[in-house]
């Protein structure tokens, strides 16, 4: 009777084993159970193929544009390594039910098919949403990250957005589908051919054991205690250049290692009088105050035009081409004739939500978007808030569906009186409604700034509008009747676009110039961030951020002309407010440039795990806790040769103070100190 219940480890057939049952012998029990274990192991290895097959494509796709002129400065074998620890990690974590499947002792019976579908989904969901982002890459110059689902996740219109994207990449789609199969017959192969029959409880439990300490050293990144979980960043030790750190990673890790993460942390470089010292977001203020003269102060518009880069504006781009570029907004190189511009501007994201706070809150984006962090929660103020505590009228304009992006949840948390959208739109009969929707974002650029310009001339002065316009934005159509007159005679998908918004915008000036308003108001032009890009500069870890910053004084007391200085998108803030002679405290990281000296202006940004921080003649790339690399990128505009450790002169100053305002950020963060108490 004992013997009928007594498991035969040794010979499993998916049964209790009667007595007189056979038993492997050792021999043959190493013998199955090594061809069984070669199986699991050959999984794997499949699984690293395909992460790698898909990076190489990730790669290609965007080789031109973005690594032609500086992968020659990687060294290959780094690469490599790094490719292989991140796609170990990624595998580790998604093939951990593979792992389990596999090696947790039970019934053969429906093992081997169990094991086929569970390997080829999950793998078939990593190499998607890999090739997904060698498409999604020139919009955002790094792997994607759950940022990017907090981002999207209120929209109703990504069905259609993707279907353009898998029409326009079908290419990607049919190698997907091949590597589906790759990966479904592939591994029918493997356990045809390699698959264990018959092999021992005791081997499964054992090669488990053994197994389990390894999978997690994967996933880490390393074996010892003393190794952090590898994150995002580290990515950059394998690299010359953050940008390339794309190439290092892969999606499926950038996104698990982004989940519910913790984003900001003080790193305590300096006691907090010396940060003090160096570095304060605090602006103090003015003898002039606004509170005591609000009657005749100027009126304050914001324009942020969607991938407006610096790239697409001739008149910033005399340089190129041989002096003959023209670029595609021949009605902002009118406007930019009559403002205050810079020789270097600079966007502080890459991103749609990273433009808003750091344009109108003056807040750049560290680690990830501030709209999608905890801190978003914290008491936060801007533009809006601080001239709307001094008598101003204040709305934000935004020609997508009313809540779109959270873009009416930042502006109304920032203290702007109103929020009009789509909605407000369509119930002014004056204007088109819903006919002027482009079926996919917003409402189209020429309509909506002209509902933006009449719906100004009904506020009371002064007043501070913003309008985040919404066309020039993928898929990158423009309305019908333009389709003759804007053709895509530029390189870039884009470029149609942006000459269509750029004529949106100079009816949007022409109509404005007739208000009342008009000669009352300074006017600020920038770009939520960058998009496609035709010249090599533009394509590099800084030349991603090239946004303009356009200041136009319509009254001409700004006096027009082109400073040789540094200026970024949180500038904006704290430089308008000087001018308004604003009276009161305020934060904003950002600088007032109408007040810097030319050599003191300066611009940060972060990319991939880097901060890169411009002044001077120099870019510095800080990962946190050293200086990486160091340009002069005035003469070297490709960024190919670093000069850290060169003897530099400004090197350690430039640290000092990146070190002083990333560490001013995350306290701030921290502590809920965005504004003045």
């Amino acid at each position: 009777m004992f013997n009928a219940f007594k498991i035969n480890f040794f010979g499993r057939s998916g049964s209790l084993p009667t007595e007189g049952s056979p038993m492997l012998s050792t021999s043959e029990y190493v013998k199955s159970g090594g061809r069984g274990h070669l199986a699991f192991f050959l999984l794997l290895l499949l699984a690293y193929l395909v992460y790698m097959l898909t990076r190489v494509v990730y790669f290609l796709e965007n080789y031109t544009d973005y690594f032609s002129e500086t992968l020659k400065d990687n060294d290959l074998w780094e690469l490599l390594a790094g490719c292989w620890m991140f796609d170990t990690s990624a595998i580790m974590y998604t093939n951990a039910l593979v792992v389990l499947l596999v090696l947790v002792p039970y019934s053969q019976k429906y093992k081997e098919k169990i094991v086929r579908w569970v390997f080829t989904i999950v793998n078939g969901l990593a190499l998607s949403v890999n090739l997904a982002d060698a498409a999604y890459f020139r919009f955002t110059g790094r792997r994607t990250t759950m940022s990017v689902i907090q981002e999207f996740q209120n929209e109703d219109n990504i069905g259609g957005i993707l279907g353009i994207e898998v029409l326009r990449h079908w290419y990607l789609v049919v190698l997907g589908v091949v590597l589906i199969m790759v990966l479904w017959y592939g591994s029918k192969l493997i356990f045809k051919y390699c698959g264990g029959k018959g092999r021992g409880y005791v081997w499964d439990i054992l090669t488990l054991i053994v197994f389990i300490p390894l999978c997690i050293a994967g996933m880490r990144g390393g074996f010892t205690t003393a190794v952090r979980p590898i994150t995002v960043s580290n990515a950059n030790q394998y690299v010359a250049h953050p940008q390339e750190a794309a190439i290092v990673l892969n999606t499926p890790f950038s996104l698990i290692r982004t989940m519910g993460k913790h984003t900001f942390k003080d790193p305590r470089y300096f006691s907090d009088k010396e940060l003090n010292e160096i570095y304060s977001p605090v602006h103090e203020a003015k003898d002039d105050s606004l509170k005591s003269k609000v009657e005749g102060r100027k009126n304050v518009v914001v324009l942020i035009v969607e991938s407006f880069g610096r790239e697409y504006i001739g008149s910033l781009n005399t340089h190129l081409d041989g002096g003959r570029y023209k670029g595609y907004t021949p009605e902002i190189d009118e406007i930019v004739a009559k403002s205050l511009t810079f020789e270097y501007t600079f966007c502080n994201g890459r991103k749609s939500i990273d433009g808003m706070p750091s344009i109108l809150s003056s807040i750049p984006m560290f680690v990830e978007p501030f709209f999608v962090t905890p801190s978003s929660m914290n008491d936060v103020g801007g533009i809006a808030c601080e001239l709307s505590k001094v008598g101003y009228e204040t709305a934000f304009f935004h020609g997508a569906e009313n809540g779109s992006m959270g873009f009416e949840a930042f502006a109304r948390k920032t203290g702007f009186g109103r929020y009009l959208g789509r909605t407000e739109f369509d119930e002014d009969r004056r204007f088109g409604g819903e006919k002027e929707f482009d079926g996919t974002w917003a409402i189209w650029d020429e309509p909506f700034l002209q509902f933006y310009a009449a719906k100004m001339s009904e506020m009371k002065q002064p007043f501070m509008t913003a309008v985040f316009t919404a066309s020039s934005h993928h898929p990158f159509a423009i309305p019908e009747k333009y389709q003759n007159v804007y053709k895509n005679d530029g390189p870039n998908p884009i470029h149609r676009c942006i000459r269509y918004t750029d004529h949106a915008l100079g009816e949007f000036f022409r109509k404005a110039s007739k208000e009342p308003w008009f000669k009352n108001t300074v006017f600020v032009i920038t770009s939520d961030h960058t998009n496609g890009v035709d010249h090599k500069e533009y394509g590099t870890d800084l030349g991603g951020f090239c946004s303009p910053v356009i200041i136009y004084d319509a009254s001409g007391e700004i006096k027009p002309g082109r400073r040789n200085c540094i200026a970024q998108q949180i500038d904006i803030m704290p430089t308008l407010l000087s001018y308004l002679g604003y009276g009161d405290r305020y934060v904003a990281f950002g600088q007032d440039l109408l007040s810097t000296k030319d050599e003191d202006t300066w611009a940060v940004n972060y990319l991939n795990g880097i901060y890169q921080f411009v002044k001077g003649d120099y870019v510095i790339q800080f990962d946190g806790t050293r200086v990486k690399a160091m340009y002069d990128f005035r003469k070297d505009v490709l960024m190919q040769h670093n000069l850290v450790g060169k003897g530099i002169a400004q090197e350690k100053a430039m640290e000092r103070q990146l070190k002083a305002i990333i560490q001013s950020y995350m306290q701030r963060m921290e502590k809920n100190e965005l504004i003045v108490k």
